[in-house]
Order: C-alpha cells, then structure tokens, then sequence
C-alpha cells in the first residue's frame, strides 16, 4: 500500500503536513535521514508510515518511557503490534517482548537508549528483521546539545549489528553544530536534513517586568484558564512555587530530576489527566509531552 493509503487507513487523514511527505519518501528509500520538526509537527507519523509500507520491524529508540507506553498503546489501537522495552520490566517481561518481535509479526519495538548494551538485546537482535531504525529525541546524542545522554552514543554499535539499516533521527530542537555531531555520531553516510518551520502564529511571547515575582504569577495563573507549566532554574524553587500556587486555590505540583521515577510518572499523570492544573519544573521535565491544552508556559527565571 502507498504512504498516503496507510496514511487514510491508520489515521483517517488525507493529506501529510508541512514535511512529513519528504522525511518519508527519504527514509523509506533507505537514506539515513534526519527531521528537524516542532513539537506537534506530526513525527511519530514520519517513522510509523514509511515502516507500515514495508516489511520488518522498526526499532524506536527513546528515552521517554511515558511517551513509549502512549505511542504503543495508541499503535495497539489502531490494530498495529508494537511493544515497549524500558528500566523496571522483569528479564522474563523482557524476553517475552524480545521474542514477540522474532517470531511475532510485530511492526514496532520501543527501547530506551540505556538498554542498548544489554546482552540479551544483542542477542536477540540479531535474529530480528530490522526494516528501519528511528532515533527520537535525537540531539541527545550531542554533547553540544543541552541534554547530552552518553547512553545515546551506543547507537553507532547496534548500526553495526544492523549494517545497510536506514535512520532516521528525529527533533525539535538543534543548532547547527548539533546538527552536524548528530548526523556524524549516527554514521550518516552523506548529510540528509529536512527542516520544518519552527513558526507558530497561535504562539504569543510576552516579557513581563515585575518587581514581585510571585503577585504576578498568582496573576497571570488567575487571569488564564486552561493547563499551565511553570519553569525555574533550581530544584528548590520548583517545591517553594507549587507549594505558593496550591495557597492560593491553584492545584500545582512540582517535578525535577531528583524525584523517583514513580514519583515523576505519577506528577506526570496527575497534570496531563487534569488532576493538578499546574506543573512547576526545572527543564528536566518537557521532553515529549504531549497535552492539547497548555494555555500558559511561564518562566520565573530566565531560560538557560
């Protein structure tokens, strides 16, 4: 079936977005390929289409494990076989997946970066039928990149393991020497990079100068309805403004890196379900979240 037929059949669209159709037609002609595309552009699809079309299996590399469990619960719902390997799941969990994927007709596998190097991965890898090899999040492999995970520097070895396997690696965010040490840490075999335009026209940026920090952000929180994040430099910060915020009748709560992952899932679902209205962060959080209605992101601090 062509891309735009899988495209109709799957999603119920007629027509790709912006440069969806491009990323497509270059992966799916087995060019290693990366897509710079804003939150929202449509990149899940850019990896899910062109891997429909063909057979094998499509190994997805994430860190996210949140984002993980929502792309394959909503590939199971579409009626395509998808599996997800991530840090908690038992070594009898694992195998299980792992031969699904060997004897199984599965389409995708989702495994985060940190699992790579496993042996029972490995091992099991090489009797897979890898049609395709997508790397989300993709600047991470960049120590030029803000969020630099040495655990992304192993996917050069399994390209070894899977020689003539295409890439494609995916992100919204990456400057021009982060596009450049992507592409040569992934072993493109020539530069292939296609840009979406970052332009959002329902966005608006607003510096507000304040001598009392706090009075604003009760009056800016009070005077938007809808979702908010509210992002600060330091750990402790986070706990002190939700801890403001909850004072004042707004339902916040606060997420960083030092939480627990459970802690840190649980955050996570009581923001995006609605339960709390407000996420205080530090820029540990905000990496694959996908949530419709975010009326307000606001900075107490300056951005790094």
């Amino acid at each position: 079936m062509d891309y735009q037929g899988i495209l109709k059949q799957y999603w119920g669209y007629d027509h790709f977005r912006g440069i969806q159709e491009d990323i497509i037609n270059s992966i799916g002609s087995g060019k290693d390929t990366l897509g710079l595309m804003p939150t929202g552009g449509g990149k899940s699809v850019t990896f899910q289409v062109p891997a429909l079309a063909q057979p094998g299996l499509c190994l997805v590399i994430t860190p996210l494990i949140a984002l993980m469990k929502d792309q394959v619960r909503n590939l199971r719902d579409r009626g395509i076989k998808a599996v997800a390997i991530y840090s908690g799941m038992t070594r009898e969990e694992i195998v299980i997946a792992l031969e699904n994927c060997i004897f199984g007709d599965y389409k995708f596998l989702y495994i985060s970066p940190e699992r790579l190097d496993s042996e029972i991965f490995q091992i099991k890898l090489r009797s897979m039928k890898v049609c395709m090899i997508t790397v989300d999040e993709s600047h991470c492999i960049s120590q030029w990149g803000y969020d630099f995970r040495p655990a992304y520097l192993k996917i050069s070895d399994i390209r070894k393991l899977l020689p003539g396997i295409p890439v494609l690696a995916l992100t919204a965010t990456a400057t021009p020497e982060v596009v450049k040490d992507i592409q040569q840490r992934l072993g493109f075999e020539k530069e292939n990079v296609f840009r979406m335009s970052f332009e959002r026209s329902n966005l608006a940026y607003i510096v507000r100068r304040t001598e009392n920090k706090a009075d604003e952000l009760l009056h800016i929180l009070k005077s938007v309805n809808g979702s908010a994040i509210v992002y600060t430099r330091n750990r402790k910060k986070t706990k002190e403004i939700a801890l403001l915020l909850n004072q004042n009748d707004i339902t916040a709560t606060f997420y960083h890196a030092g939480l627990s992952n459970e802690l840190k899932d649980q955050r996570q679902k009581d923001w995006v379900s609605g339960t709390c209205r407000v996420m205080v962060a530090t820029n540990a959080f905000g990496m694959g979240i996908d949530k419709p209605d975010v009326r307000l992101v606001l900075h107490a601090d300056f951005p790094d």
